[in-house]
């Protein structure tokens, strides 16, 4: 039974914006906080952001700063994450992740 899915993957170019969305159907406590990671070819899992169900607090990993934004819905059960002035290194499978369960992951491409 799939836990997350995560949507809203694509091919941009350099600059465009992208968000996407980690739909969860388990339920999410208060102490939980969600990820978003990447994996590019040929690289590890790297982390991208998170934010904690209970207070909304938000961190970024330092290559996203100032760039992308996370947003939980509460009501929805969802996270999504915001990605705006994309570049080539933002290439990647974008992952939700909450306690031990995974998504499978949507694709961003950024070329030219």
């Amino acid at each position: 039974q799939v836990q997350l899915v995560e949507s809203g993957g694509g091919s941009v170019q350099p600059g465009d914006s992208l968000t996407l969305t980690c739909a969860a159907s388990l339920t999410i406590y208060s102490s939980d906080r969600v990820f978003w990671y990447r994996q590019a070819p040929g690289k590890e899992r790297e982390f991208v952001a998170s934010v904690k169900w209970r207070d909304n607090v938000k961190v970024y990993g330092d290559s996203v700063k100032g760039r992308f934004t996370i947003y939980r819905d509460a009501a929805r059960n969802t996270v999504e994450l915001e990605m705006h002035s994309l570049k080539f290194e933002d290439t990647g499978v974008y992952f939700c992740n909450v306690r031990s369960e995974w998504g499978q992951g949507t694709q961003v491409v950024v070329s030219s």
